[in-house]
């Protein structure tokens, strides 16, 4: 831990939310905005050069321009899995427009400090950055309380993975192709889906799926 500023980064793909976010945290003396990104193969590249402590980081934030032969990472979430897995990665606080019970679950999963809403006022955004940076864990509460209801996603890895395929649009055969699958494991998939999320259609599978934060 540094004994200087807080060094923070911020990650949003909204130019405005992220410039006015960092407006406001440089006007607190023991914070340090060191870097920005817009997509999520910027976020690795950024994290890696800046090495910050704490990270903000955006849940919907498109893929961007993998390095190597690893593709990017597909959203925030799979980014703060990446950067768990090296060593002095920043500790993270996940911010979200939606405050979905899903979407905390699996953020706690990637081994991040944090969950916010964008909507939270900035001086509780403030308090936390500085509780995690001391190694502490916050989670809005009320949040925590919906995740505890709504259990553990129901859903295979390979089920949400056609879900998120079939929420483009397009026939099975679309859907299929996207997951370079055959059209009647994609059917097998979405037919399964949809019995666990008590739904009748692959319209409705994705959309209550994407409402509790598993997609």
């Amino acid at each position: 831990m540094s004994t200087g500023p807080i060094r923070v980064a911020l990650a949003d793909d909204q130019g405005i939310v992220r410039g006015g976010l960092a407006a406001l945290l440089r006007l607190e003396s023991d914070l340090e905005v060191v870097g920005e990104a817009a997509t999520c193969a910027d976020t690795l590249a950024m994290v890696e050069r800046e090495r910050p402590d704490v990270l903000l980081l955006d849940v919907q934030m498109p893929a961007g321009e993998g390095a190597g032969s690893r593709p990017a990472p597909s959203d925030g979430l799979e980014v703060a899995a990446r950067l768990h897995e090296r060593p002095g990665a920043p500790r993270i606080i996940v911010l979200t427009t939606f405050g979905r019970a899903g979407y905390l679950r699996r953020t706690l999963e990637t081994g991040a400090s944090g969950f916010m809403v964008k909507d939270a006022p900035v001086e509780q955004l403030i308090d936390a950055i500085r509780r995690v940076h001391q190694g502490l864990r916050v989670v809005d509460p009320e949040l925590a309380a919906q995740s505890l209801a709504a259990g553990p996603c129901p859903l295979s890895p390979k089920e949400a993975e056609v879900l998120r395929a079939a929420a483009l649009g397009g026939s099975t055969a679309d859907v299929a192709a996207r997951v370079f699958l055959s059209e009647g494991t994609v059917r097998n998939h979405i037919s399964s889906a949809i019995g666990k999320l008590g739904v009748t259609n692959r319209a409705e599978a994705v959309r209550a799926a994407t409402d509790n934060g598993w997609l």
